[in-house]
């Protein structure tokens, strides 16, 4: 069966970010350490494998990628990494109740087919910049004091220019055609959507959250 991964991130008002967090147990959230995610390891694993390329350009699909074994082996990692529980995926139902019911500065949604696109941003990102996202590999939950405090680091991950921001242009593609199904997946709003949402929360004073989600 063919599963759909989606990242959507959102404004939450403030007030119920903070109830929200007030029933986000450290053991029981969707940022904890999942029983499957052996975190140590396969960061040092991926760490090690971040400036080499895990694909190799497609010899029969031009312009798509071929995946090779570690990429399938890091695909596989992020994987374990999410947290399916009941309370987590309950606490992610009730954070999507508050995010806007419209499309716009408040609210961020990227779909692909066949892989996640929070995993595609993790590869091109590498583990290092992941880690200085807020939550755990996609899922997040910020007051908006938090989000104020978390923002500059945000911005210092995914404002790529130059150089930086192609070759984060080409991973992610590289990620959507070998791992995924998706090869006019827009990379550029992968990285821009969620940070114009968490300033949009600073501006107007909320609270923000991230979720990874599949179906």
């Amino acid at each position: 069966m063919s599963v759909t991964g989606v990242w959507v991130v959102g404004t939450v008002p403030d007030e119920r970010a903070r109830d929200l967090l007030s029933r986000a147990v450290p053991e029981s959230s969707p940022t904890r350490l999942t029983a499957g995610c052996d975190a140590s390891a396969e960061r040092a694993r991926w760490r090690a494998k971040a400036p080499e390329s895990l694909f190799k350009p497609s010899t029969t699909a031009p312009g798509s990628w071929t995946a090779d074994d570690d990429a399938f082996r890091l695909s596989a990692f992020i994987d374990s990494c999410y947290d399916d529980s009941e309370h987590a995926e309950s606490l992610r139902d009730a954070v999507m109740d508050e995010f806007p019911p419209d499309a716009g500065q408040g609210l961020f949604a990227a779909v692909a087919r066949k892989t996640g696109p929070f995993s595609a941003l993790a590869y091109a990102l590498g583990p290092d910049a992941v880690m200085r996202l807020p939550g755990w590999f996609g899922d997040f939950l910020l007051d908006a004091e938090q989000v104020r405090a978390r923002l500059p680091a945000v911005e210092e991950t995914l404002a790529l220019t130059g150089v930086r921001r192609r070759e984060a242009i080409e991973r992610i593609h590289a990620w959507m055609t070998g791992l995924g199904d998706d090869p006019d997946h827009d990379a550029d709003e992968l990285l821009d959507g969620p940070l114009r949402v968490l300033h949009h929360a600073v501006r107007t004073g909320q609270g923000a959250a991230g979720q990874v989600r599949r179906y």
